[in-house]
């Protein structure tokens, strides 16, 4: 990979998370403040996310893998996302703000597929090559959040400001990715059956047992990982912590200090360890935020957002390299899309119904909660999604050739390439 290849491939990362660091971090603040949303309706909003993720890989199989190349799939869809955006931050209540926000989730999150795909495609060596440039959205992300916190947005209620900021990067990114390397797509012009063009080629891979252990705890682990987005937020600034959107960048600074160091992770741990310790942080969060404040245990707080790059980075990018190595070539965009739908799909649908209706329960008065028992619910979920992954998920370490562990391709498994 040329170093013009990975600059570019590193822009692409950066403006794509801080696009969605923009505005979704303080997004159940924004609806409950400034729109007067109940905890159902910032359930319903967080819901667009696995909306558009259960699209994803339809998307992905349809489009990216066979008729259009990647990188002009991604510059239209940005700037379609621009617009809705923009129309996002005018909307004067709930009912008119959620169509753009669906309709931009819709169109939004097949791209986080779409930007693994186009940096997975120019790399010889993902386990090495990957997290370098995937940094670079952990990047983007904290700006963002530094940017909101930094200019008051939460404590002036300006935060229709962030959808207008997010609506501007969007546009770049959008005009930026006709610039970005050529992804044509790898099955153009092939015979195909429905399922083929839906891009459901990769439930393939779901014969690997290993591999199915994987895809249900990554559902299951999403519905605790729906509170945090939709809630963290309005908990920090209800218990009077400072600019909290800033303060929760500490989050991404954590995900970003791991993530550069996960090439020695994996060769140390391989890939069980890896996930169980990512699963088992979202534990240890959940159980700092219920019995922290913004007194003497002030420190629980800023641990528990701390503990976002370890959640983050041990599950998901693990996940994603995981799911790369196995895929095979033919199928990598499809692949990537699959885990999306299992993650921001399936399990965050759950998780964001579920923790609306909780937050609601748990509701004292008009501005305070019981945030003990909002955040000890996901943790016990994730606690009992912990076990089951222990317990089941067997990692090959010794697979032979003979044997592979997918029948999707030829390219290795985790334990061969490791």
């Amino acid at each position: 990979m040329t170093a013009t290849i990975r600059v570019k491939l590193s822009i692409m990362m950066f403006l794509e998370f801080f696009i969605w660091g923009a505005w979704f971090v303080t997004l159940g603040t924004y609806l409950l403040k400034n729109l007067n949303a109940t905890g159902v309706e910032v359930g319903v909003a967080f819901l667009t996310q696995s909306i558009g993720a259960i699209v994803a890989p339809f998307i992905i199989g349809l489009i990216a893998d066979r008729f259009f190349s990647a990188q002009k799939i991604l510059g239209v869809l940005h700037l379609a996302g621009a617009v809705l955006l923009w129309r996002a931050s005018l909307a004067p209540d709930f009912s008119s703000f959620y169509p753009s926000i669906l309709t931009y989730m819709i169109l939004y999150m097949p791209t986080l597929a779409l930007v693994n795909s186009i940096s997975f495609r120019q790399m010889q060596d993902p386990q090495k090559e990957f997290a370098p440039i995937r940094v670079l959205g952990t990047l983007g992300w904290i700006v963002a959040g530094l940017t909101i916190g930094w200019l008051n947005w939460e404590q002036t209620n300006s935060l229709q400001a962030t959808f207008t900021m997010a609506a501007v990067a969007s546009a770049i990114l959008g005009v930026f990715s006709f610039t970005l390397p050529a992804t044509p797509p790898v099955k153009k012009g092939q015979s195909s059956s429905l399922g083929d063009l839906l891009g459901l080629d990769a439930i393939g891979m779901l014969k690997n047992q290993s591999y199915l252990i994987f895809f249900l705890a990554s559902i299951a682990i999403c519905i605790p990982l729906a509170f945090y987005y939709g809630f963290t937020n309005p908990f920090l600034n209800e218990v009077g912590m400072k600019s909290a959107a800033g303060v929760q960048s500490l989050g991404q600074v954590s995900e970003l200090l791991f993530m550069l160091a996960i090439p020695l992770f994996f060769s140390k741990l391989g890939v069980k360890k890896m996930l169980a310790i990512g699963m088992g942080a979202w534990v240890l969060r959940y159980v700092f935020f219920a019995y922290g404040n913004a007194d003497a245990n002030y420190w629980m707080l800023i641990a528990g957002i701390v503990l976002h790059g370890v959640c983050y980075d041990f599950f998901f990018v693990t996940g994603q390299i995981y799911t790369d190595n196995l895929a095979g070539e033919q199928f990598k965009s499809s692949a990537q899309g699959f885990i999306t739908l299992a993650t921001y799909g399936v399990g965050m649908l759950i998780g964001t119904l579920l923790s609306g209706r909780i937050f609601d329960s748990y509701q004292l008065s008009a501005d305070s909660h019981d945030w003990r028992m909002i955040w000890l619910i996901p943790a016990g979920i994730a606690g009992v999604v912990l076990l089951l992954f222990l317990l089941l998920f067997r990692e090959r370490r010794q697979a032979a050739a003979a044997e592979p562990d997918v029948a999707l391709g030829s390219a290795p498994s985790m334990a061969q390439a490791k």
